[in-house]
């Protein structure tokens, strides 16, 4: 149990460190991924929902076992940008930038799937008192 609340505890202090200082940066990812952006609310609302995530990420660190079913979404939040990568990489789509923020979620992504086998056992373990 200590290994997926120091796991969830470290991504949602990370992904706020990475994450929260965007809300500051649209000008400048303007001027570094040109075009300008047109919809300003989609970079926002993408950010928005990333910080909810990683508070639910500090959220679940308090009590892994009580929300052991929400890692399977973690995992699944975490690795949702290979697709992405996948289509994008052949057409020289994806920056380069990238891939390194994406080897980091896929390493978080099987980190929480890793929390989510390993707190399977303390789950069952307290099923059993409780009856």
């Amino acid at each position: 149990m200590k290994f997926a609340k120091y796991v969830f505890l470290i991504a949602g202090i990370y992904g706020l460190l990475i994450t929260f200082p965007l809300y500051f940066m649209e000008a400048r990812m303007s001027t570094d991924y040109p075009p300008a952006m047109n919809h300003p609310e989609y970079y926002y609302s993408f950010i928005g929902v990333t910080v909810v995530w990683q508070v639910l990420f500090l959220f679940i660190s308090r009590n892994p076992i009580r929300f052991r079913p929400v890692m399977i979404f973690c995992s699944l939040e975490k690795t949702s940008l290979i697709p992405t990568f996948l289509i994008l990489s052949p057409c020289e789509l994806f920056p380069q930038f990238w891939i390194s923020l994406m080897v980091i979620d896929l390493a978080f992504g099987v980190l929480f799937f890793i929390s989510y086998v390993r707190t399977k056992s303390a789950d069952t373990t307290d099923l059993a008192s409780a009856s």
